[in-house]
């Protein structure tokens, strides 16, 4: 009964999940936010992509092409993730002057790859440069999985950054930038906080039986379900705030362009 109820919760949680991001990009595509974000819709394909992928092909493929196939889709949402913190960086201080975005790029990049390195555990040297398929499978894996948390790192600076500065730049709190950050800002948070319990609990786990080892197995699903609702409630965000209009858009839309917005248009009057 206990596993039938796991199975029905992954499935439910799968569903609500696929339906968001449809109705997301329905959204982005319907209220024409894809050529603002481009990177951001294409990481949204992605997740799409890779979660009908995980479903339709589990169990159809052998195990070692299932696994390359998971590893290169895991690859390439942690490539998307990278991107769109660029991309949502660049938006939210693209006021900022040159010399400014490029010290605060290195800097946020510097932060991220220092707690990357000091996150592990790694594993040694001669196994990274192991040759044979299946060190190269364990590779790729690692790149994927490293790849990802840089993602995750780089949102939560882009997002602590956006909430202290945004609104002296570019990204006001009510701005479709600043809401996407703070989506991107709190699935990052989740999905580190789910990892870093994970770590803790399996290094400190004692296995002595099987009963043990399910133990510790279900205890794995509850906090991969607890971060999966996370990134449903982010999902059900962006869909909310993507659908507004941005309070500028609107005051623009309602605006006659013939009639010139107070304090704009005064040198031409007077001349």
């Amino acid at each position: 009964m206990l596993s039938h109820f796991q199975f029905s919760t992954v499935i439910i949680i799968w569903t609500l999940t696929f339906a968001a991001l449809l109705v997301l990009l329905v959204v982005i595509l319907g209220r024409d936010r894809a050529k603002l974000y481009p990177l951001f819709t294409f990481s949204i394909c992605v997740v799409a992509f890779r979660l009908l992928v995980t479903r339709i092909l589990y169990g159809k493929l052998s195990a070692l092409a299932l696994t390359w196939l998971f590893t290169a889709l895991a690859l390439l949402a942690a490539l998307a993730g990278i991107l769109v913190a660029v991309e949502m960086a660049r938006r939210a201080f693209s006021s900022a002057s040159s010399r400014t975005r490029t010290i605060g790029a290195i800097l946020v990049l510097i932060v991220a790859v220092a707690v990357l390195i000091y996150w592990g555990p790694w594993p040694s040297w001669q196994t990274i440069i192991a040759s044979g398929a299946t060190a190269h499978l364990r590779l790729t894996q690692l790149i994927a999985q490293r790849g990802d948390m840089l993602a995750s790192l780089l949102a939560i600076e882009v997002g602590i950054l956006a909430l202290l500065f945004g609104r002296r730049y570019s990204a006001g709190l009510r701005s479709h930038t600043f809401q996407i950050i703070v989506g991107l800002f709190v699935a990052a948070v989740s999905q580190l906080s789910v990892r870093a319990i994970w770590q803790l609990t399996a290094a400190k786990a004692v296995i002595h039986t099987q009963a043990d080892y399910e133990k510790i197995i279900a205890y794995q699903g509850k906090l991969n379900n607890a971060n999966n609702i996370v990134y449903i409630v982010v999902l059900i965000w962006w869909i909310v705030c993507l659908w507004n209009d941005e309070p500028t858009s609107a005051l623009a839309s309602i605006t006659d362009p013939a009639v010139p917005v107070l304090g704009e248009g005064t040198e031409e009057l007077e001349g």
